[in-house]
């Protein structure tokens, strides 16, 4: 009998919501048909007390969820990565043995993305990866990333280097999207593979504000050609205002942290080819919004 198809699942923790944690971990344990290597990644905690086969990894420090998962990859050798949010979970036994099967059947497909609901069936609006959102309930290409409930071919994640780990926490999984197409990987959203997470509003804080804004401008000068970079940051920074300005504390906090966008090295710079641009424009998400 051929073996079964390996899957790392990897999760990340800072020592919080513990019972949340044991039930996604065991979700990923009890999937049928792949064999799973859970792996915990403790972001500045050190995780015990866990099941014997959940692999753990230790972090001295808090390097940042976009860093933490790529550290936790590195611990693992399947052929595909599943990654779990620590407050989420699988109510489908079958979840990763269909999102296998659709590598095995599309070998240019990189990156499956999760439909998530709560339990209530709620899907929130940043959950679903394309600019018009529609029906959740709908498949279609997928053009954005949510970190945590996404699975992806290894080679493709190693191919385009993983998450940009120096942005912390903040868009790097646009820019994970944005590369994977760029090396010419298809990426969809598909609304059968579900994951439960609680329906609740993100926590909008000073570092919110400030690296959701330098990791806009470090996003555009690492992955646009110039002219676009430049109209994509002037989008967002007229969309930020437009929304924010009765909020002049944290419009403050932003504009901080775009000035460090600005002045500060994002790391590298590998343009997208003009024929990705057009892919992108062509499927309906243009790379300046």
């Amino acid at each position: 009998m051929a073996p079964h198809p390996s899957v790392d699942v990897v999760v990340l923790s800072q020592g919080d919501r513990r019972d949340e944690t044991l039930r996604a971990l065991e979700s990923a344990r009890a999937q049928t048909g792949v064999d799973v290597t859970t792996i915990l990644v403790g972001n500045g905690w050190d995780p015990v007390g866990f099941p014997d086969d959940v692999r753990t990894v230790h972090l001295p420090e808090n390097v940042g969820p976009a860093e933490g998962r790529n550290i936790g990859v590195a611990h693992g050798t399947s052929e595909f990565i599943f990654f779990l949010d620590n407050d989420a979970w699988l109510p489908d036994t079958t979840a990763l043995a269909h999102t296998v099967a659709r590598f095995r059947a599309e070998q240019r497909l990189g990156l499956v993305h999760a439909r998530v609901a709560d339990t209530e069936g709620v899907t929130l609006r940043r959950w679903v990866p394309r600019a018009h959102v529609g029906d959740p309930t709908v498949g279609s290409p997928a053009f954005s990333v949510c970190e945590g409930v996404v699975a992806l071919r290894r080679s493709a994640y190693e191919e385009v280097g993983g998450f940009p780990g120096n942005f912390f926490f903040g868009h790097e999984g646009i820019e994970l999207a944005w590369r994977l197409r760029d090396h010419d990987w298809e990426l969809t959203y598909d609304p059968s593979v579900l994951i439960h997470h609680p329906a609740t509003e993100a926590t909008r804080h000073a570092l919110f504000w400030r690296l959701n804004a330098r990791n806009r401008v470090w996003v555009a000068r690492r992955n646009l050609p110039w002219p676009l970079a430049l109209v994509y940051v002037a989008t967002w920074a007229a969309i930020t205002v437009a929304r924010t300005w009765r909020q002049p504390t944290n419009l403050r906090f932003w504009f901080a942290g775009f000035r460090e966008g600005l002045s500060t090295s994002p790391g590298g710079r590998d343009p997208m080819r003009w024929r990705t641009v057009w892919t992108l424009t062509r499927l309906g998400h243009p790379p300046v919004l």
